[in-house]
């Protein structure tokens, strides 16, 4: 097997939403009401919905194609953007270019977990604006290119029984995923132990849905030295994921759904085996405690129910049969700064070979897990041998695809030249 014969599904990478994107999907007497894009005084674009703002951080969250002297918090405009941030025909290129055949795109605008509609005083709109920003991500970004994307949807985090009724709704749409905070009482919700969340885990299991955690919503649950600089909180989100793993085992969750399917979405593998090392030997040793998995240990209850997600991680894939070949599958993290875009393929390669991962694992890790897992048919619309790294690198270059980082200024010299990314008053 050499590099250009893989095939890579990456389930976690991310849209900036374009603009225009409610115009399709809200009914037309709210229309004048649904979250629009405005530049405020101070040149920045921001999206507002019911009177308040929140400025999406375009320079954290969407570098891709910027050098890395340039990355940053600082919010920025569309026009500063790669358009394969926003633009369908343009991510589809920028794929190609990474060689990767399918992507599951994780909300911006909303948050990962509806957060601005979580927040907003007038709950019914929400409602609305979260059902549509449900379809435009189905109808519209994911059916604009057919067999390219794996859907996954928001839910309504302020009411269990309407969050269970989207899951339903979404399901029947063909959507086979929804977003999750990883530990709603970090954010002050009840916890997933508290039995709050039944109708929802309910309609998840029902309807078969993967429930996708993903990093960044949990770290209230760390005390931080308030002098704690950036770095704290981009490397221990990731490790959150334990604190959430002993949640559902330990906390019963996924005893008492035995079918349920969780993604831990970009928080890597390596910190696996040590967690489930740990419980295993816990279980066994701490007797007096008599916890009861039906003669299992927490190890065989995980690796029935989780999936685990890695951009890079050597120790990981080397460490693979400790977590469970099964249970690994890979993401790419386009647009954000931890993206390896447009080198994924020879990272990955780099990292596989140097573990010696065989080309049956290697498929496993690749595709194979995750379009088990989330029920997804990679070759509907490509063919397999038209869909390795190699074949879709020929489309790209065949197009011209130009992966040349650029500063932000020259991006938007070029892009407002050609009228991409431009507010329209």
């Amino acid at each position: 097997m050499h590099k250009e014969d893989m095939i890579l599904v990456s389930i976690d990478d991310h849209s900036i939403e374009p603009p225009d994107m409610y115009e399709r999907h809200v009914p037309a007497k709210y229309r004048d009401q649904a979250p629009k894009v405005i530049r405020n005084a101070d040149g920045i674009d921001q999206w507002v919905f019911q009177g308040a703002a929140t400025s999406t951080p375009f320079g954290m969250a969407a570098t891709v194609g910027w050098p890395a002297e340039e990355w940053g918090r600082d919010p920025g405009t569309y026009t500063e953007l790669r358009p394969g941030c926003f633009d369908l025909n343009a991510r589809i290129d920028d794929m190609n270019a990474n060689g990767v055949l399918a992507s599951m795109c994780f909300p911006s605008m909303a948050g990962y977990n509806a957060r601005t509609f979580a927040e907003a005083p007038d709950k019914q709109l929400s409602l609305i604006m979260l059902q549509a920003y449900n379809d435009w991500h189905i109808d519209e970004w994911c059916a604009g290119a057919p067999g390219r994307f794996i859907p996954i949807g928001m839910l309504p985090m302020w009411d269990p029984e309407l969050a269970a009724a989207e899951v339903r709704r979404l399901a029947a749409k063909g959507c086979p995923a929804v977003s999750f905070l990883e530990a709603p009482h970090a954010q002050g919700y009840p916890s997933l132990l508290s039995g709050h969340w039944d109708p929802l885990l309910n309609a998840v299991v029902e309807t078969g849905t993967v429930l996708c955690l993903h990093i960044g919503g949990g770290m209230g649950l760390l005390k931080l030295p308030k002098e704690a600089p950036a770095d704290h909180s981009i490397i221990l989100s990731t490790q959150i994921m334990t604190l959430v793993a002993q949640d559902l085992i330990f906390g019963g969750v996924l005893l008492k759904y035995p079918t349920l399917k969780i993604a831990f979405s970009e928080a890597g593998i390596g910190w696996i085996p040590f967690y489930l090392e740990r419980a295993d030997r816990h279980v066994k040793n701490q007797l007096w405690l008599r916890n009861d998995f039906g003669g299992r240990l927490p190890s065989e209850i995980f690796r029935e129910h989780v999936l685990g997600c890695f951009i890079t991680d050597p120790i990981g894939l080397k460490n693979r049969h400790e977590i469970g070949i099964d249970i690994i599958a890979w993401e790419s993290d386009y647009p954000h700064t931890d993206t390896t875009w447009p080198e994924s393929p020879e990272i990955l390669w780099s990292e596989l070979v140097d573990a010696a991962v065989t080309e049956e694992e290697t498929h496993k890790i690749t595709w194979q897990n995750a379009c088990r897992f989330f029920g997804f048919d990679p070759f509907t619309a490509i063919p397999r041998e038209e869909a390795t790294v190699g074949a879709l690198r020929a489309r790209a270059h065949n197009a011209h695809v130009d992966t040349t980082r650029m500063s932000k200024n020259e991006w938007r010299r070029r892009n407002e030249a050609a009228g991409i990314g431009v507010l329209v008053p």
